[in-house]
C-alpha cells in the first residue's frame, strides 16, 4: 500500500507538516520519498536514526538537508577513534577572573545533532550519547542540563568498511528508534542526480521551512492517533515471538515494543489518518525492530539475513482482522 493510497481529501496540519519537509528535503535528495517519509515519523516519535549503508549514496547528505529544514540548532560531530566524551557532551572549565568552573557545552547540546561515521568512536565515546538519548538530558560534573526540544540524533555508519570500527554497543542500538538504508538510485534518478548539481549545490541555498515548536505541537495529535486493543495485542505478539524464536539469541526489548507503537502512530498521522491500521504496524516493523535482535548461533552458522528470519516471524502471527479500525 503506497502513502498516497492511505492519504483522505482533508489535509490535516500533521500531514502539512510532513509534506512542507519532505519537498524541502527533496529539493536535495532523489528518489528516496520512502527513507524521508520514515524519517519524518521518527522526528514526529521523538526517536533517533540510524543510517546505515555504504559510503556515497547521501546518508550525510540526507541528515543535513533535514537540519537545515529545521528551524533548529545544529551540529555535527565527526566519530573517530581519538573523539573524547567530552568533546560530546561538553567539559568544565576553570575560569581564573571569577574563580569558578564553567560549563562549556558540548554539540550534543544542539537539537538536531549529525553523529558521523558513529561506529570509528571507542565505546566509551559512544556511550557519551545514551543518556541524551533516552533521557534527554546531559550530566557533566554532577549537574544535570536539560536537552532543548525537539532533539534528534542522525547517526550514520558504513556497514562494509570494519578496520579501525567498533561495534556500537546493544544498549545504543536500542536507542534508535529505525535502522535505515538508503540504497542506490534508479538510472533515471542518477540521472536527476547529475543534473541537479551539474551547476550548484542545491544544499546551499536550502532554507528551513519549519520551526521546532511546530514539530512539538505535532506531536500530540500524533500520539492521540487511536491504536485498537487488538493491534495492542498484535504489537506485542511480534515482541514475545521474537523472544521465544530459537533463531535469536536476544529479542524485542520493551522499548522497542513502544518505538513500533509510537512509529505506528505517527505513520497513520502523517498519512493522513487518525486510527492505525495492522499495515501499518507490518510496513514499520522490520525498521524499528530488527537491528535490536541479535542472532543466535545456530542463525549465525547458517549464515540467514536476521532481516530475512524476522519478516518470516512476522508473517506467522496471526494479523487481527476488523471491519473498520477507526472510532466509531
Amino acid at each position: 500500500m503506497t502513502p498516497d493510497e492511505n492519504r483522505g481529501t482533508d489535509v490535516t496540519p500533521v500531514q502539512t507538516l510532513a509534506r512542507s519537509l519532505a519537498e524541502n528535503v527533496e529539493r536535495v535528495i532523489v528518489g528516496k520519498r520512502d527513507v524521508i517519509e520514515l524519517l519524518l515519523v521518527s522526528l514526529l516519535c521523538e526517536g533517533h536514526v540510524l543510517l546505515e549503508d555504504v559510503p556515497g549514496v547521501g546518508k550525510t547528505m540526507l541528515a543535513k538537508s533535514l537540519a537545515r529544514s529545521l528551524d533548529c540548532t545544529f551540529a555535527r560531530i565527526q566519530f573517530t577513534p581519538d573523539l573524547l566524551p567530552t568533546d560530546i557532551t561538553g567539559v568544565s572549565v576553570y575560569n581564573q577572573k571569577t574563580g569558578d568552573f564553567e560549563y562549556r557545552p558540548g554539540p550534543v547540546m544542539s537539537q538536531v545533532v549529525l553523529a558521523d561515521e558513529i561506529n570509528r568512536a571507542s565505546p566509551r565515546t559512544q556511550s557519551a550519547l545514551l543518556e541524551a538519548m533516552q533521557e534527554r538530558q546531559v550530566t557533566v560534573d554532577g549537574v544535570t542540563r536539560p536537552l532543548d526540544r525537539p532533539f534528534l540524533v542522525l547517526a550514520t555508519q558504513n556497514p562494509i568498511e570494519l578496520e579501525g570500527t567498533f561495534p556500537l554497543p546493544e544498549a545504543q542500538i536500542d536507542r534508535f528508534l529505525m535502522r535505515l538504508e538508503m540504497g542506490y538510485p534508479e538510472a533515471d534518478e542518477e540521472r536527476t542526480i547529475l543534473r541537479r548539481f551539474r551547476e550548484t549545490d542545491p544544499y546551499e541555498t536550502l532554507a528551513p521551512v519549519v520551526t521546532g515548536s511546530a514539530v512539538q505541537q505535532a506531536t500530540s495529535p500524533c500520539r492521540r492517533v487511536f491504536v485498537h486493543e487488538l493491534l495492542e495485542t498484535y504489537i506485542v505478539a511480534i515482541a514475545r515471538a521474537s523472544r521465544e524464536s530459537e533463531d535469536f539469541a536476544l529479542g524485542v526489548s520493551p522499548r522497542g515494543t513502544m518505538a513500533l507503537y509510537r512509529a505506528s502512530q505517527a505513520l497513520a498521522a502523517v498519512r493522513g489518518r487518525d486510527y492505525v491500521l495492522p499495515d501499518d504496524i507490518q510496513y514499520l516493523a522490520p525498521f524499528t525492530l530488527v537491528h535490536r535482535l541479535i542472532p543466535s548461533a545456530q542463525t549465525r552458522l547458517r549464515g540467514r539475513p536476521v532481516r530475512a528470519l524476522f519478516e518470516e516471524l512476522v508473517a506467522q502471527v496471526p494479523v487481527p482482522v476488523e471491519e473498520r479500525w477507526s472510532i466509531q
